[in-house]
């Protein structure tokens, strides 16, 4: 068989981690997680990370792997996931790649064009403006500032809206003009599965798993990470409504209502850009749905 990964994505909640499991257990073969929170050692809970029953079944790449102080992104992760892949082809013709990181998804399967280095007082400087004036402000300053880039923005999504904010206070240009459409050619076959579920469902399971997260200690789990809160890592939903929370911004109650309808949004957002790569096939998650991948994977 020709090289071959399979990459399983959608929204968060939805299912991959078991979906894929299942999978690379058919194979033999080991799972690359496309998830860009998930890698950090000291964020567990807030991250849905696999358990550790799960990270036993199959050997996993790019989990509890880095430090949140480390400045990871897209072209971080294409260098790690290639070699991970290669690793991998080196004793089975299959490898399974996991997560709902569309980004990372997208450079491991097609490059991505090296960005600018931003130095860290350029990089605080924004996340502290968004942690303390918010969305609105973001957007603003990118319309204002990188009138292209705002035309093309995915206007909801901080993560995106951030580091296009930094690229331009750092240089002085837009990130667009970084970004050269060349895809890069890969010396292995990829079959894209996107996994869905009705709305209603998807938003029972997510409601589900922040009530579970919260019984599992996820306000401890953000306490103690209270003095790495200006770290890319830790702009990311469920962290820092809590952040809030112990800032006595907001209520508890608040505060978790506001990550189920934050996640809700980021779901969304995932779903829009999965959506929008035709070579994805669709599948609810079910045993039925694994046979049919393996199915199409043997042809």
């Amino acid at each position: 068989m020709q090289p071959t990964v399979i990459i399983i994505a959608g929204p968060t909640a939805v299912g991959k981690t078991a979906f894929a499991i299942e999978v690379a257990k058919h194979f033999h073969t080991e799972i690359i997680s496309a998830d860009s929170r998930q890698c950090y050692r000291e964020m567990r809970i807030g991250v849905a990370r696999p358990s550790e029953k799960e990270l036993a079944e199959v050997k996993h790449h790019f989990i509890a792997s880095h430090s949140v102080a480390e400045d990871l992104n897209a072209g971080s992760f294409e260098k790690y996931a290639l070699s991970a892949a290669e690793t991998i082809f080196q004793h089975h013709p299959v490898a399974v790649m996991v997560g709902g990181t569309g980004l990372y998804i997208k450079a491991f399967c097609e490059g991505i064009d090296p960005m600018p280095e931003v130095p860290d007082a350029v990089r605080r400087d924004v996340i502290r403006g968004y942690e303390q004036k918010g969305l609105i402000w973001l957007q603003k300053e990118l319309q204002t500032k990188d009138p292209a880039f705002w035309a093309v923005a995915e206007k909801q999504n901080p993560q995106r809206l951030m580091r296009a904010l930094e690229v331009f206070n750092a240089t002085g240009r837009s990130i667009l003009v970084f970004r050269t459409a060349k895809k890069a050619e890969r010396p292995f076959r990829v079959i894209k599965i996107g996994l869905d579920l009705p709305k209603e469902q998807l938003h029972e399971r997510i409601h589900k798993r922040v009530d579970q997260m919260m019984q599992e200690g996820l306000l401890e789990e953000v306490r103690s990470l209270m003095s790495y809160r200006s770290h890319n890592a830790l702009q990311t939903v469920g962290y820092r409504e809590l952040f809030e929370h112990l800032d006595g911004n907001c209520s508890l109650e608040e505060a978790v209502n506001h990550i189920k309808t934050n996640t809700r949004h980021y779901a969304k957002r995932q779903l829009t850009w999965f959506r929008k790569d035709q070579a994805f096939q669709w599948f609810e998650p079910s045993a039925d749905a694994v046979q049919q991948v393996l199915a199409l994977v043997k042809g």
